[in-house]
């Protein structure tokens, strides 16, 4: 099978039949490629009895959805978007469990989306100050707990930007799944936040270019977000949403779902706590009570990094001044240049050429108000 030719069927197929998901999901693990489909067009009742006749028709003349799937991919392949077809070995394992997962899925980033460790947080999109710092410790623990784990959530305001970012600091992999095509991004507002999640993670979309945020893909965007991971996790919530939306569907996956308490007077705690109420979700007070109840605690390599405190073996090519830096903010982080010159007791002119090679190396990163941040 030519792998261009089916994944411009597959992409040419979401457009054809982009109004019955179902459907196409369904013509394709019958067939079991897009090429066989496309090969299949003209008789396409005597493989799918259950073809509509709108479908019949569509597929009689498939070629201005092809043209539409060669400038797709001609866009893709000149922005490092790699389109991923439902039979292709990358496409994220979890994902394609569901039965309703996209047939493409346009990934751009740097991680392996069938990494071991995948965690979905999603919650409102008005984040209070608790939300925050429950979200800070989260992501601090999990760095602690299973520092090779990804986060996905939806790169929207509130809880989900709070995630992304959370993680970034903490040194992780973080992917946002989009309601829209990869041309562009919505809201404008986190533009920075998803530029470096190209290099510490990534963004996916099941949408075109040229495709708006419209309300309705928000609730298709959810699925993937609940199908990525092996658990999602839901941090403050009204008491109907998004996020809501999420949980339900990860459970229709089969896959855990755990959500922090909030006060019974906060209007965004009501839809976590009636998650909890109505046992749709596990009460969760820390990242760890999610690791133990996942069972990743007796995960081998986790336990191995533990007992040795999570600190692998960083940066081994690093000179002896490189390596104290490493040491002291791996104590305490986030400091300025003065501070560590005196608290390593290297000269300023030595410290400053290490820190430089050090952020060349992506092992620091310098933030706001001079702080150097390690991102090991």
């Amino acid at each position: 099978m030519n792998i261009t030719q089916e994944t411009l069927y597959a992409m040419a197929l979401t457009r054809i039949n982009h109004f019955n998901l179902t459907t196409s999901l369904q013509l394709y693990k019958t067939l079991g490629s897009a090429t066989a489909i496309m090969e299949h067009r003209h008789d396409i009742k005597a493989v799918l009895p259950c073809a509509t006749p709108r479908l019949q028709e569509a597929l009689k003349d498939v070629s201005e959805a092809m043209k539409r799937a060669e400038e797709e991919l001609a866009f893709d392949e000149a922005h490092n978007i790699v389109p991923l077809v439902l039979n292709d070995d990358n496409y994220p394992e979890r994902l394609r469990r569901c039965e309703d997962a996209p047939l493409v899925l346009y990934y751009r980033g740097t991680s392996n989306l069938n990494d071991r460790h995948i965690i979905s947080v999603v919650g409102t999109r008005h984040c209070t100050i608790y939300g925050q710092d429950i979200i800070q410790r989260f992501c601090a623990d999990i760095k602690r707990l299973c520092p090779d784990a990804i986060i996905v959530s939806g790169l929207a305001y509130g809880v989900d930007i709070c995630a992304h970012r959370n993680t970034l600091k903490n040194g992780m992999d973080t992917v946002g799944v989009l309601a829209h095509g990869l041309d562009y991004l919505y809201p404008t507002a986190h533009r920075d936040t998803a530029t470096e999640m190209l290099r510490q993670g990534g963004l996916a979309t099941e949408f075109m270019t040229g495709t708006n945020a419209d309300k309705m893909n928000f609730v298709r965007r959810n699925r993937i977000v609940a199908g990525l991971a092996d658990a999602t996790v839901v941090i403050e919530s009204a008491e109907k949403g998004g996020s809501l939306i999420t949980a339900n569907l990860a459970q229709d996956y089969g896959r855990d779902v755990f959500a922090y308490p909030g006060s019974i007077d906060q209007p965004y705690c009501k839809g976590t706590n009636k998650l909890i109420r109505e046992n749709k979700a596990m009460l969760i007070t820390s990242a760890e009570d999610m690791i133990h109840d996942l069972g990743w605690d007796n995960d081998k390599e986790l336990v191995k990094a533990k007992e040795n405190g999570i600190e692998r073996q960083l940066f081994p090519e690093l000179n002896e001044n490189e390596k104290k830096i490493v040491e002291l903010l791996q104590k305490n982080n986030d400091l300025q240049m003065n501070t560590i010159s005196m608290l390593t007791g290297l000269p300023i002119p030595a410290t400053s050429s290490a820190l430089f090679n050090m952020e060349m190396l992506g092992v620091v990163k310098l933030m706001a108000g001079g702080m150097y941040h390690l991102l090991g």
